[in-house]
């Protein structure tokens, strides 16, 4: 810890500290205080929050400081001068277990959690025990739509000041010329890392794990494609939604899954068919699963891209084909002739 003086002429330490303080030889220490302050924080409101939200969270310091006692440093003896200003630094002693110049930042250390960085560092100007702040510390935070259901927990790295020691100032401070100043306030630097636990709820969520079947130019095909259920939540109900885009052409564009279990795959086929002109290549085909969750509401999935290749007709010949087809033809017709004319001439 770190001991800062600074002077003060009334109770409010933090507004002081543009002053210069005078040294030890303007000034007495008629007692010594024991305490300092005990920060805690809690989180206000909702503590559990679905994947991929962007929230703010409340967050309340409390002090829960402390003050022990006082011991006697100076003796005053019968004068009342000096004893009047012992009564007088009892009273700003008494200010020991307040923490001053706070600075809270809060800190994710999973990569599922993210503090906005614009606003990851508040402040507070002091805070009294007993006393609850008027407004609590707001921080934006975002789940990512991969988290892991369960407990995390966030960093909240709190920084401030508190009076180590208060002297009151003799007389003599006139000459330095600082008028009306009767004491004044030494600090430490304190610091304090404290735990804000979040929970992140479960959930279905839904992936593609293997697609099978294609399409032929002008007949229809059919596609397998299986999905698995690898959130923490069974989805009751589920059905398939899918969409073609033209060349494309699905037969039945809702599928049913039914109740999908976690950690469960099922299987759905669904039967399309693409123009006989259609250029022959890989075609997405977006797919998305709705859902009764948990809670009896309605859900859906995110999109699910599934890949549909496209092979060429059998009777749908290119004009290389056809020319490679008429020279071997020409080769058969040739060979056969030279065949024949060797069978004359014999």
């Amino acid at each position: 810890m770190v001991m800062i003086p600074i002077v003060s002429a009334d109770d409010e330490p933090e507004n002081t500290k543009e002053f210069l303080p005078p040294n030890y030889a303007f000034s007495t220490n008629y007692y010594n205080s024991y305490g300092e302050p005990d920060i805690y924080a809690s989180l206000l409101g909702d503590y559990e929050f679905e994947r991929g939200e962007t929230a703010q969270i409340r967050i309340t310091l409390a002090n829960k400081g402390v003050l022990y006692g006082f011991k006697s440093d100076t003796s005053v003896g019968t004068d009342t001068a000096n004893h009047s200003l012992s009564l007088k630094e009892l009273q700003y002693e008494t200010m020991r277990t307040t923490a001053v110049g706070i600075k809270a930042e809060l800190i994710s250390t999973s990569p599922y959690i993210e503090v906005d960085p614009s606003a990851s560092i508040r402040v507070m100007k002091k805070l009294a025990p007993g006393k609850l702040p008027d407004n609590p510390l707001v921080y934006g935070i975002t789940i990512s739509d991969h988290a892991p259901a369960g407990a995390y927990y966030l960093q909240l790295p709190v920084s401030y000041e508190y009076q180590s020691q208060v002297r009151m100032t003799t007389n003599e401070v006139y000459r330095l010329g600082v008028a009306g100043l009767d004491h004044t306030t030494h600090y430490k630097s304190a610091s304090k890392t404290l735990i804000i636990p979040i929970f992140v709820k479960g959930a279905s969520e839904f992936e593609i794990t293997d697609v099978s079947g294609y399409l032929t130019a002008g007949s229809f095909g059919v596609i397998n494609v299986t999905y698995k259920n690898i959130g923490e939540i069974p989805a009751r109900d589920a059905v398939v939604r899918v969409v073609v885009m033209k060349p494309l052409v699905i037969e039945q564009s809702v599928l049913r899954l039914g109740t999908v279990e976690s950690g469960e795959s099922k299987t759905v086929s669904f039967k399309a068919t693409a123009d006989r002109n259609s250029l022959v290549k890989d075609y997405g085909v977006d797919s998305e699963i709705k859902y009764i969750d948990e809670n009896g509401n309605t859900a859906f999935s995110e999109n699910l891209k599934v890949t549909v290749p496209l092979k060429p007709s059998p009777d749908k010949l290119g004009a290389g084909t056809m020319a490679l087809g008429g020279v071997f033809v020409l080769g058969i017709f040739m060979i056969i002739k030279l065949i024949l004319n060797i069978e004359k001439y014999k």
